[in-house]
């Protein structure tokens, strides 16, 4: 029977653990996630319809990491001079309309222009989401980075799961008309919830430059460890399982489904462990079964055996970027947001561009020892991992 009392005590737990700017900012990962699916989605069509090669292509993906590269850098100035509510703001309305840049983009400089407009928008709005994400910690005095992740992977299953459907049923446009008409609505809904921040009166004074100190490289090297094998195993997974290990097509597809499942179901499980358990132990046991799944996969002799090592290594990887995203935000000393688009620019790099790396790598080695070896990168990020006590949001008064 529910009396006043358990609904006040319902009530309290919402305010304490899901107030409405954390589940603004975290409505906005999944939206930022859901775009990023969908444009998964249009990848062929938009190849056809500029006739682009696969090489032609790759060209022009790169644009993508271009785009993000140095807007993210802005993004994080802005931060520091207006803070990260109206920077958030602002880029999410901006990015709104990328979608149909590139689904009415005729010719191939306009679409080189919509994609570079689309990844720079989508990693200013990233930097920003994660100052955000910080500030919503600092105010509840918990961790919540890595449930936002969370979101934005389950963003991008929805994206790319729904996208083909809405294409080949409304068309190229009717699928980005919609994306975009339903993204509009939930900001509408979201915006007076996202939670005001302003710069902090001693960072006003401060110029905004580039850290001169060690510290946040450092921090931004855990990330870009962190992700270069990540991005490894998204882009090339799936091909070493069938090429190498002789897995049918849709065995293949579980390196990605292993992978992404268990790091989705560890990101909504990684607040609350690493609140228990402070950034530096849990980082370190996150990296240490990241390392013990990659060996795995990497020396498997079957690809059942490689699908156990990639799931085990989502386990690790879950968290560790979270981590070090909150790391590098919660830094003293720093303008705000500086330090974050640091450490977030080094991060996404090693998901923009080692993967084309590797590729290169692999014809001539195979992908196996590439796998075998990637550990070398979580050893660094072991021994580094003392700087993630900047995570512990509650020591942060």
């Amino acid at each position: 029977m529910t009396t006043p009392e358990n609904a006040l005590e319902g009530k309290s737990f919402a305010k304490t653990y899901f107030p409405p700017a954390r589940l603004a900012v975290s409505g906005l990962f999944l939206l930022n996630g859901t775009f990023a699916g969908a444009w998964a989605t249009k990848i062929p069509e938009f190849a056809t319809r500029l006739g682009l090669s696969e090489s032609g292509l790759g060209l022009m993906i790169m644009f993508f990491g271009i785009g993000s590269l140095i807007l993210m850098p802005i993004a994080g100035i802005l931060i520091a001079h207006f803070g990260t509510t109206r920077t958030l703001k602002g880029a999410t309305i901006l990015f709104l309309s990328t979608l149909l840049l590139l689904s009415a983009a005729p010719t191939i400089p306009v679409g080189a222009v919509a994609i570079f407009v689309f990844g720079g928008l989508m990693g200013a709005m990233d930097v920003a989401m994660n100052g955000n994400a910080v500030e919503v910690e600092k105010s509840m005095r918990r961790a919540i980075m890595s449930s936002c992740h969370a979101f934005w992977s389950l963003g991008t299953f929805i994206g790319a799961t729904t996208g083909g459907f809405l294409i080949q049923s409304l068309g190229v446009m009717g699928h980005a008309v919609l994306l975009t008409v339903v993204g509009a609505a939930a900001l509408v809904f979201l915006w007076p919830h996202v939670l005001h921040d302003a710069p902090h009166p001693s960072e006003e004074r401060k110029k905004v430059r580039l850290p001169r100190t060690l510290l946040p490289w450092l921090i931004g090297t855990m990330a870009l460890f962190s992700m270069v094998p990540e991005g490894a195993i998204l882009d090339w997974g799936a091909l070493y399982m069938r090429d190498e290990l002789g897995a049918s097509l849709v065995l293949s597809g579980f390196a990605f489904g292993a992978f992404s499942l268990t790091m989705a179901v560890m990101r909504f499980a990684g607040d609350h462990v690493r609140d228990r358990f402070g950034g530096v132990r849990t980082l370190r046991f996150c990296t240490i079964m990241a390392i013990i799944g990659m060996i795995i996969a990497g020396t498997a002799p079957n690809a059942y055996v490689a699908m156990v090592g990639f799931a085990i290594c989502g386990v690790g990887i879950s968290n560790m970027v979270p981590i070090a995203f909150s790391a590098a935000g919660n830094l003293p000393g720093f303008a705000q947001g500086v330090a974050l688009s640091v450490a977030t620019v080094m991060g996404y790099s090693g998901s923009l561009f080692a993967p084309s790396v590797i590729g290169f790598i692999a014809e001539h080695t195979g992908f196996a020892i590439i796998f075998a070896v990637m550990p070398v990168l979580f050893i660094v990020v072991l021994l580094l991992s003392h700087h993630a006590v900047h995570a512990d949001v509650r020591d942060h008064r």
